[in-house]
């Protein structure tokens, strides 16, 4: 029993050093990913490279505090419900100039194609993508709390890269790396 209860005790707490696994609550992801979705995260996706351009990742929205060593590392639930974790797709990455107008989003003055989108922006701002940060934005672009509205993500923040929906099982998918294209000036 000693052992068993040891056994579970390892696996539990490496699959939670691996991997999270979200619910997705709204529709700021949409088409992508839908309310009530479950999500995979791959924890360890950052380890050995940066977050790229397209990948759709979850993170602790940069309003609130950071969590502690403990909680970090084992995966335990928020259980004062202080804040939830949120799930964007990576727009502008650090030292870019992030312009919104006339319903595009452009890079360095590069306009994206983003065959992903719900709708096109019907806001306009311009940001500069600091160091260690990251500008995010849902793919339902009109009905998104993300980087327009309150600003840059910390790179500490980033939990992980979202791999695959699991449930509900008729939606079950790899989330492609569909990445958005720089158009050619």
């Amino acid at each position: 029993t000693l052992e068993t209860l040891i056994l579970a005790v390892v696996i539990f707490t490496t699959i939670n050093l691996i991997s999270v696994r979200v619910r997705v609550d709204g529709f700021s992801m949409r088409p992508t990913l839908d309310n009530g979705n479950y999500v995979l995260v791959n924890r360890l996706a950052y380890v050995w490279r940066e977050p790229q351009r397209g990948d759709i990742i979850v993170f602790r929205p940069p309003m609130y505090s950071e969590e502690g060593l403990w909680e970090r590392l084992i995966g335990l639930p928020d259980l004062e419900e202080r804040y939830q974790d949120y799930i964007k797709r990576v727009i502008g990455l650090p030292g870019d100039r992030v312009r919104i107008a006339d319903g595009k989003v452009y890079i360095n003055d590069i306009p994206l194609q983003e065959p992903y989108l719900d709708g096109q922006p019907a806001y306009h701002g311009e940001w500069l993508v600091p160091a260690d940060t990251l500008f995010v934005l849902g793919d339902n672009r009109n009905n998104s709390s993300d980087s327009h509205a309150w600003g840059f993500v910390p790179r500490k923040n980033v939990i992980g890269r979202a791999e695959l929906v699991y449930w509900p099982i008729t939606q079950i998918a790899l989330l492609s790396r569909e990445r958005p294209v720089l158009a050619a000036p």
